[in-house]
């Protein structure tokens, strides 16, 4: 092709003579003029291949009408190429092989069904993201949980991270991506999701999203773009949905375990780090060499922090109760009986206080389709030692020692009474496990009085004074420091100290 390029090239656009571009090129000038004249440049297509007879030809009728009538029928109820295979040999003693028959059935079915819509491939400049969801089981304190985990990938590297939680609200997916954004230093230029419904409310004419306002507020505080895949058409971001196996097979096989969440997630983030010392599966590179490039054209991270928390505010009930979602329901104290409270809902927690913004109490967030309560009783500590008869069919008694649950339950009315006030007391000064840690010790002294509990606790949480800061005259001479010998006191004691 080149040389008849040069040679039309000779001829019209410098004007040289056939003769002339015969001898410099040395070619025949007939060959130069039927390159000159030639004005058909289509490639020649490719030769038909003639049909060749097929053993199939004599049942192609019968499949045919079976694969027609399928076109009526459920897609579970129609033929597969196994059926065929099996009615042919059943009902015409076709002896034809397996494999002839299910390319045929494969063939015919294209052409009646219609063929799969081929794939775009995408190219996605560095600093774009993907973001998707998975399902895992997890075992957390030795519970096992099924959980979900945010995957954001970003397909100019194929880097990847990804975070666990307990569901897939809009608290999950901000908070997820504000661990991986801060994890990375940046904010990708555009991030391409799915239609997740903490985040589109609405799919509209023309491919438009009605997008939740609070997804809108996170998106403008960070100044990311969004592209949103049409209605199932997941491999439009095919780069996340391979990533969401990828992570499952490689970092949460076997069901992982873990004692606190929050630093198993912490622990995943570094995990992403270090998978990006692999090989890119297309591009002759290492992963991190080309997260390098995605990292530069991140947006950076607002110096305002943007607060994730859904906030509603609810009235509780009698027993200070309230619900949140149809079926969640948290307690908060005996103080906000029937009266309004300000709900802070985190992915991990629920946040209470009083229209003041006093904070009440903290539970974690429930999850799951079914009915579910949140109970903490140390707020009601006050009101149950008021009616200590109630003590038994509450909370508390699970929250104490063995040795503490064995005395107040043989305890009298009166005694019991004493007690709890006594927790409540100390409770209300320091926190529940110190007024837990006093009343055990005094248990184990022999000592079950509130009068000794008080002391003490007085004793275990007293702060020793520092006088470092008093200087005394140079008149004043040093002074040996005294080391008494307190043997010398169990002379004083029947037979040196031992007892009769």
């Amino acid at each position: 092709m080149s040389d008849k390029q040069a040679i039309r090239n000779l001829y019209f656009r410098q004007g040289m003579t056939i003769s002339a571009i015969s001898r410099q090129l040395n070619f025949d000038p007939r060959t130069v003029t039927k390159i000159i004249d030639q004005e058909d440049w289509n490639t020649p297509a490719p030769r038909k291949r003639a049909p060749v007879p097929s053993i199939l030809d004599p049942y192609k009728p019968t499949i045919d009408a079976w694969l027609e009538a399928d076109r009526q029928a459920r897609r579970k109820q129609r033929h597969t190429a196994r059926r065929v295979y099996d009615r042919l040999c059943k009902e015409m003693n076709c002896s034809v092989s397996y494999r002839t028959i299910a390319a045929y059935v494969t063939q015919k079915r294209q052409e009646l069904f219609g063929n799969q819509a081929a794939f775009i491939p995408l190219e996605h400049p560095a600093g774009e993201a993907q973001v998707d969801f998975g399902e895992a089981d997890m075992r957390e304190r030795g519970v096992l949980k099924t959980g979900f985990y945010l995957n954001v990938s970003y397909p100019h590297s194929n880097g990847g991270y990804f975070q666990l939680f307990y569901g897939q609200n809009l608290e999950c997916v901000m908070e997820g991506l504000l661990a991986i954004f801060s994890h990375v230093g940046g904010v990708a230029t555009k991030l391409w999701f799915d239609n997740l419904k903490p985040v589109v409310i609405k799919i509209l004419r023309g491919g438009e999203r009605n997008l939740s306002e609070r997804f809108a507020r996170f998106q403008e505080h960070h100044r990311f773009d969004t592209t949103f895949c049409n209605p199932d058409a997941g491999h439009e971001k095919g780069n996340v949905e391979g990533k969401v196996g990828y992570h499952r097979r490689n970092a949460l096989v076997p069901i992982p375990e873990f004692d606190d969440l929050a630093a198993f997630n912490q622990q995943l983030l570094e995990w992403g780090d270090e998978d990006q010392l692999r090989q890119h599966y297309r591009k002759d590179a290492i992963i991190a060499e080309l997260f390098a490039a995605d990292r530069q054209s991140f947006l950076p991270l607002p110096s305002t922090p943007f607060d994730t928390g859904r906030y509603e505010t609810v009235r509780t009930d009698g027993y200070g109760k309230f619900t949140i979602d149809g079926k969640y329901t948290y307690s908060t104290s005996p103080q906000t009986v029937r009266a309004e409270v300000i709900v802070r809902l985190s992915a991990f927690d629920v946040r209470i206080t009083d229209r003041d913004g006093k904070f009440i109490v903290s539970h974690a967030r429930l999850y799951g389709e079914r009915r579910q309560e949140a109970m903490d009783w140390l707020p009601y500590l006050t009101q149950l030692s008021r009616r200590p008869g109630a003590y038994k069919y509450s909370g508390i008694p699970a929250l104490l020692p063995p040795l503490v649950q064995e005395f107040l339950s043989a305890c009298d009315r009166n005694r019991r009474k004493e007690t709890l006030q006594v927790l409540a007391q100390i409770t209300g000064q320091t926190d529940f496990p110190t007024a837990t840690a006093a009343l055990l010790e005094a248990l184990k002294r022999g000592a079950d009085d509130a009068d000794s509990i008080i002391a003490l606790f007085r004793r275990m949480t007293e702060i020793p004074l520092d006088f470092s800061c008093f200087s005394l005259p140079d008149s004043i001479p040093a002074q040996r420091e005294l080391q008494p010998d307190l043997a010398v006191y169990s002379s004083f004691l029947p037979q040196g100290g031992e007892k009769h």
